[in-house]
């Protein structure tokens, strides 16, 4: 399939079924040594944001993918002072061959994407994060063997992770039920784009009881309370989220054989408890470790 080669990737619902199970099947060769497809391109980082595991996966997977990465940050470049989006981005479509995208909007990620013809991907915006979801995917599949019939419950935040998981256990036939507080639940226009591209063949269920939520489920996911840019609101969410912790109490309303998902950093003691994180039920780490399969996938994909 050579259906991905130029596309941006803002969104993880602009992919179609085919094209995500394609890149899982992609990232799972990769993983094992099977497939070693070679990519010498030019992968540039646009960061405004704060970045671990994104930006040091995306890195080695062009590495690996025998390219190069050029770490643009915003304070060394005239992006920092203030050049319009434009203009950057006619530039860079001039230099790189796919440019990563971490900031705040979702809108600055689509007017660069709209000036520039070279792919860009969502490294991660307030509104989505698709690139994660694809390793979580990954990581969900490894544990079960398949997607089909399973239940993930994500617990917390209806964040930017909550969104693109909605989006893309909905795409990809994974029953998703979100538990958040009432006034931090999904945005609604989300929610509706996942009921729709469930097509009634898996459930998307928004709720606010984290024990509903959780009963039966195959995986457990959940992320800080407190996302990039809102530390300040940190002390006031933490009395309102504390019922959402994930606790070996709310484990063991799941499944017996069910995973524990967390996209880190994790915040022990508050979101989700030490023994949790650190027990036999955890996948974090393999999560974590999947990040570079998936990307170094999408990246051949999109790169050709």
């Amino acid at each position: 399939m050579d259906t991905l080669r130029g596309r941006d990737l803002l969104s993880i619902a602009d992919l179609s079924r085919a094209e995500a199970e394609y890149l899982l099947d992609l990232a799972a060769q990769m993983k094992i040594g099977k497939v070693a497809p070679r990519c010498p391109k030019v992968l540039g980082l646009l960061f405004h944001k704060a970045s671990t595991r994104t930006r040091v996966s995306f890195t080695v997977a062009m590495y690996q993918l025998g390219g190069q990465v050029i770490d643009l940050n915003p304070q060394s470049t005239q992006v920092g002072r203030g050049e319009p989006l434009p203009d950057t981005a006619r530039v860079l479509d001039r230099y790189l061959d796919a440019v990563a995208i971490r900031t705040y909007g979702q809108v600055e990620l689509q007017l660069f994407a709209d000036y520039a013809r070279i792919p860009v991907i969502n490294a991660l915006t307030d509104r989505e994060h698709p690139c994660q979801i694809l390793a979580d995917l990954l990581t969900l599949r490894e544990s079960f063997g398949t997607l089909a019939g399973l239940t993930l419950c994500y617990i917390g935040d209806g964040n930017n992770v909550a969104h693109s998981l909605l989006l893309g256990c909905a795409l990809l036939g994974v029953n998703i039920r979100v538990a958040s507080p009432p006034q931090f639940a999904p945005l609604p226009d989300i929610v509706a784009q996942a009921q729709a591209l469930s097509g009634g063949k898996s459930e998307v269920t928004v709720l606010t009881d984290p024990q509903a939520a959780a009963k039966g489920a195959h995986a457990l996911y959940t992320d800080v309370w407190a996302s990039m840019g809102q530390e300040a609101e940190a002390g006031d969410r933490q009395p309102i989220f504390r019922p959402y912790q994930i606790n070996d109490q709310l484990l063991a309303l799941a499944d017996p054989r069910a995973i524990v998902l967390h996209c880190l950093p994790a915040h022990r003691g508050e979101e989700i408890t030490a023994g949790v994180l650190e027990g036999p039920q955890s996948r974090v780490w393999e999560q974590a470790e999947n990040r570079l399969h998936a990307q170094k996938a999408l990246l051949a994909s999109l790169l050709g």
